[in-house]
């Protein structure tokens, strides 16, 4: 039975709660590793243009420079997850990393598109291996209660700080010293904690070793990498094309097929059980909408901004900054606040805050004031979500076992990629495609606020009412 511990207070710290200088070299090193691929996920995209007419790469082209990374890095992430159970997760920690390294120096060299795609695509594969694996190894080696909540609320911060730094950097490096400084960044990255970890990190598996479930590995393989193809696709060209179309009906279909695998395997990819409990259900629901829903409000701004205000890229990356350094604040007191309410009602508490300051921005209109309007509102929202994501990665893991992490986590880290693949294709192409792009905004913010307080809602009611029976007695009904 899963019993959400971290809903209940914590006792107050003591030493054993506290990080000791090695506890702080491990969690080091799995951060940076984790803000290394949050890093990617942003510092690419204003040198997109730069990039693509150096390589002599069209405009429909580019989108690939994109998706390259997103299709394994998603795809694979429950594959690599319970590869790393099963055989070892330090090892492909380490494997993941030295990919992700020799990837980027292929990128900050490339000679051609297909050179510089296939080092996207290998970055992608390598962030699906250093994803789960660095996940499970924090869990694993930071026991579940204060120490946990202390070390996930720092890989929180650190997760959504690299996306808005990759922002920031990306424009200033692709100014001061163009395209490849951003791909060699993340090579740096590579090569600075790749040396470290392998004193450090402890090795983890499960103590059985079931036969992989390789159907279920294919279809849901499958199933994702079509997914991702198809809303990736669809953000650029519409949800008209055909292989938008057979893309995303085969993902639907793979996902149905993996569901029913998993239903008759002896040793499953997913345990479905285990998305049967309360805790892992909903709290991967609040995590996909606050991932999807502020990665929207991101994409929205900075059109915005840039085409109704007129600011110019380092000035929308200053907006954004704000947004990390409130985020750094939010990743200090939010592990408090789960300590003094838990982790579900944090959850649901950051929720509402998300979606009450997202809907004020539908106060934006096209005088230069709403420029501070935007900066607060995204800012505080900002807050609230990094409250969500630490919140609900704690949601989901706590009470599984050890064993059991590497699904458990897998979960959390597809949520946050499939996440932040659907929220543009979804919902910004309706500013993209707008007449008017300011009541294109405005329309995007009001579904986007209004999705986030419905998710608040429902989360509340389904977390509240799956704690009721998971706490029955083994044998109730």
């Amino acid at each position: 039975m899963a019993i959400d511990t971290a809903s209940t207070p914590p006792p107050p710290t003591t030493p054993a709660a506290r990080l000791s200088p090695r506890d702080r070299l491990v969690l080091f090193v799995l951060c940076a590793a984790q803000f290394m691929v949050a890093l990617d996920f942003s510092v690419l995209n204003v040198a997109l243009p730069v990039l693509g007419a150096d390589l002599g790469m069209s405009q429909s082209a580019l989108q690939w420079a994109v998706t390259a990374f997103a299709l394994p890095s998603g795809g694979f992430l429950l594959l690599f997850g319970r590869i790393g159970d099963l055989y070892g997760r330090r090892r492909l920690f380490l494997t993941g990393l030295a990919l992700f390294g020799a990837a980027s120096v292929l990128a900050t060299f490339a000679w051609d598109p297909a050179s510089f795609l296939a080092g996207r695509a290998l970055q992608g594969v390598g962030a699906a291996a250093i994803v789960p694996t660095g996940m499970s190894l924090l869990t694993t080696t930071f026991p579940e209660g204060p120490a946990r909540d202390r070390a996930v609320g720092i890989s929180g911060t650190l997760l959504s700080l690299g996306f808005t730094v990759g922002m920031v950097a990306g424009g200033t490096l692709t100014d001061a010293f163009g395209w490849r400084s951003t791909m060699g960044l993340l090579a740096l990255f590579a090569m600075l904690v790749l040396p470290l970890a392998p004193g450090l990190l402890p090795e983890s598996r499960t103590p059985e070793r079931p036969h992989l479930d390789v159907p279920g590995a294919i279809t849901v393989t499958g199933g994702l990498l079509s997914l991702i193809y198809a809303l990736s696709t669809a953000a650029d060209h519409g949800f008209g094309r055909p292989d938008v179309i057979v893309t995303l009906i085969a993902g639907v279909l793979l996902l149905a097929a993996f569901g029913y695998v998993e239903s008759r395997t002896a040793a499953p990819l997913v345990s479905l059980p285990m998305l049967r409990r309360g805790t892992v259900a909903w709290g991967n629901l609040g995590g996909l909408v606050t991932f999807s829903m502020m990665s929207t409000v991101v994409f929205v701004l900075t059109l915005y901004l840039q085409e109704i205000l007129d600011l110019s890229a380092f000035e929308t990356g200053l907006v954004f900054g704000f947004q990390g350094v409130l985020s750094v604040v939010a990743g200090v007191y939010t592990p408090r606040i789960v300590g003094l309410i838990g982790a579900r009602r944090t959850l649901v508490a950051s929720l509402a805050g998300q979606g009450a300051l997202t809907a004020a921005l539908l106060g934006l209109d096209t005088r230069t004031w709403s420029v501070w309007l935007a900066t607060a509102a995204v800012s505080l929202a900002s807050m609230c979500h990094l409250g969500a994501i630490i919140s609900y990665g704690l949601t989901v893991t706590s009470g599984v076992p050890d064993g059991e992490q590497g699904l458990a986590t897998g979960l959390v880290t597809s949520t946050q990629q499939v996440g932040l693949t659907i929220g543009i294709p979804l919902l910004g192409v309706l500013a993209t495609t707008s007449s008017d792009l300011m009541s294109g905004v405005h329309t995007v913010v009001a579904i986007d606020a209004a999705i986030v307080l419905a998710a608040a809602v429902l989360v509340a009611l389904g977390l509240r009412v799956s704690g009721a029976v998971e706490a029955k007695p083994v044998g109730a009904r």
